[in-house]
């Protein structure tokens, strides 16, 4: 399956079923009382973190997604079948984003859950309308329409450690000698063309995810090569290993390379906690290799620790892998506890929700528009084309003091209303 990390869906919850007008016709009663059920809800647009899958190469093809719809309400108080809900499973590290690109969701955890669009509600049966003023309700709600959503799925993996560095460094022999990944391998530069995962067995009781990224080159932060692409990925590792061919005539510029980009594509990448490793020293020179170690610590730093490696052979890389853990666990100690300030500092503020009784009211030509989440929640609701539940409409309006400010705005006999986007009525 090809390897595919960005793609634009279209999702689209279920309707409510419609509720039900109906009165109850039984032998010998000629006019029976109101029966009509209500409709079901509709079904919620769901996804789910899945460490099974690390591709969103199945969306490729299948662009438009509806969870079920309710069903409508039936004679005898029969209340409408809910609709399922469309559950979706996404790569663990799966970005979920609207059209503003705002992060509605992300998915950082196996079996995460997110309800990204939700279902219309069912509408009610006139049963449900039965009061002492009201005996013969003669109207019922039609379902409310699910949410439908432009959404852009974003994949950046999730990884402990991330292995970075020029094509043919040797990040995919490491990741195939230390764990059960199996990624193309291959002498020519660009093997790797997507990112992939190992876990990284290291001592008795510890496991690491590890990433290999595909080469970065020269300029790859501002497109060139397939750096661009995948850099992204680097984003959520904690540690970063830089591999570093030792065949290379000049390391230290090859490490400066890849720091650049890294701090060009950002900042915070450039200040992840890192080592490096000189791969493929199996026949090197004991002298050549101190002077590559010498050269890298030129730029990276005296206190810098550069460990000689060997994937085929496997010298130094036990010693890598057990720095590695140990970075790590400073690392995620030294978040733990600035969190724990940053939580300790500063105060938690609840958010209140907001107002659904709010609206308003304005003149757009020769229409009054009317806005508010209740107002219009009740006007999807409404069946225009029956005349008692048009009546409810405008005593729902009354009440709220609608119609008073409409009236203050010019309102007249056959002016046109309309509630929100859609619904429009003629006063």
């Amino acid at each position: 399956m090809n390897f595919v990390d960005s793609v634009k869906i279209l999702v689209t919850a279920g309707a409510g079923g419609d509720g039900k007008l109906s009165f109850r016709r039984e032998k010998y009663i000629s006019k029976g009382g109101p029966d009509g059920g209500d409709g079901g809800h509709g079904g919620n647009v769901v996804f789910i973190g899945s460490r099974n899958q690390d591709t969103l190469a199945k969306f490729r093809f299948t662009k438009e997604l509806s969870a079920e719809p309710g069903q409508p309400g039936g004679p005898n108080n029969r209340h409408g079948k809910n609709g399922k809900p469309l559950e979706i499973a996404v790569p663990v590290g799966t970005l979920i984003l609207n059209d503003e690109h705002e992060v509605l969701a992300d998915i950082k955890a196996d079996m995460q859950t997110a309800i990204i669009a939700r279902g219309g509600q069912g509408g009610f049966g006139n049963a449900h309308f039965v009061s002492s003023r009201r005996q013969a309700p003669n109207f019922a709600e039609k379902g409310e329409p699910g949410d439908e959503l432009s959404l852009q799925l974003e994949l950046k993996m999730i990884a402990d450690v991330g292995l970075v560095g020029m094509p043919n460094a040797g990040k995919s022999t490491l990741l195939s000698r230390v764990s059960n990944a199996r990624p193309e391998i291959a002498n020519y530069p660009f093997t790797t063309l997507k990112p992939n995962l190992g876990m990284v067995p290291i001592g008795d009781d510890t496991n690491l995810l590890f990433a290999d990224i595909p080469g970065l080159i020269e300029g790859a932060s501002d497109g060139k090569g397939l750096g661009h692409d995948f850099l992204k990925h680097v984003e959520r590792t904690k540690v970063l290993v830089h591999i570093i061919d030792a065949y290379n005539e000049d390391v230290a510029t090859t490490y400066k390379t890849i720091r650049g980009e890294l701090q060009a594509y950002s900042q915070a990448l450039s200040e992840r906690p890192e080592v490096i490793a000189l791969s493929k020293v199996e026949g090197l020179d004991e002298d050549i290799i101190q002077d590559h170690i010498a050269s890298l610590q030129s730029v990276a730093g005296t206190t810098a620790t550069i460990y000689p490696i060997s994937a085929q052979s496997g010298i130094g890389v036990q010693d890598l892998l057990f720095a590695v853990n140990r970075v790590l666990a400073a690392h995620v100690s030294e978040q733990e506890s600035q969190q724990a300030a940053d939580e300790a500092a500063v105060p938690t503020y609840t958010l209140t929700d907001k107002d659904d009784r709010a609206w308003t009211v304005r003149k757009e030509g020769d229409i009054f528009v009317i806005r508010g989440n209740k107002i219009e929640k009740f006007a999807r609701r409404t069946n225009f084309e029956n005349t008692e539940s048009m009546k409810r409409l405008r005593d729902i309006m009354r009440k709220m003091g609608i119609m008073h400010a409409l009236k203050r705005q010019g309102l007249g006999d056959g002016d046109t209303i309309r509630i929100g986007h859609v619904d429009r009525f003629t006063f």
